[in-house]
């Protein structure tokens, strides 16, 4: 598999799922819990995240075109969903929302499944994105590149979560606004390119 597509699947992946802008996230929905049930919390979000994504990523394809939508056309719109979710990084829409969605968790002792694995891990981007991936995947090795890139990313967000405390006072506020928006002009490039591949699939660039 050609190295480029591992790079930009890391890239993406990693852009969208943000495992250094969820970790405040992390911190305040499980503040005051025991370090058991920080990992156990991590555990799981990560584990159910992986689930729904490679459920996706296995019969995405499938399921768009049951219900009559191309690939190209998925690929633009992706695109586009994508280009809309950097803009949130790039202007702290997304930081803000996700610290309302903290607040609003606060009260429930297990975020694991909601909002961690789902929508923060496995979101809408991050689906979107799989699918996309595995459509460019051509052979079994292009598949195995996505899915072990796509538990990579996740591995890492795991990491980031496991040390949340850590991170917090090593990066602080400011620290991960600078990663966040750099992020964010990544994902609008990427999210670019991917409108351009569905158009030159059907043709209309060439």
């Amino acid at each position: 598999m050609d190295s480029a597509f591992l790079i930009s699947a890391f890239v993406t992946l990693f852009v969208v799922m943000d495992p250094i802008g969820l970790t405040p996230v992390f911190i305040a929905l499980t503040s005051g819990a025991t370090a058991r049930h920080r990992r156990a919390v991590a555990l799981r979000a990560c584990a159910i995240a992986a689930a729904l994504l490679c459920l996706f990523a296995f019969f995405g394809e499938q399921v768009l075109g049951f219900i009559g939508i191309s690939m190209p056309a998925f690929r633009i719109a992706g695109g586009i969903l994508l280009f809309l979710t950097a803009l949130d990084m790039l202007f702290e829409r997304r930081t803000r929302r996700r610290e309302n969605t903290a607040e609003a968790e606060e009260d429930f002792p297990d975020p694991s499944v909601f909002p961690l694995a789902i929508p923060l891990l496995a979101g809408p981007g991050a689906i979107t994105s799989v699918i996309l991936l595995m459509g460019q995947a051509d052979d079994a090795t292009g598949i195995v590149s996505v899915l072990g890139t796509m538990v990579g990313v996740l591995l890492i967000a795991l990491a980031f979560f496991l040390m949340a405390g850590v991170i917090e006072r090593a990066l602080g506020k400011t620290g991960i606004t600078v990663v966040t928006r750099l992020l964010g002009m990544l994902l609008a490039a990427l999210s670019v390119q991917f409108v351009l591949d569905g158009l030159r699939a059907v043709g209309v660039v060439g």
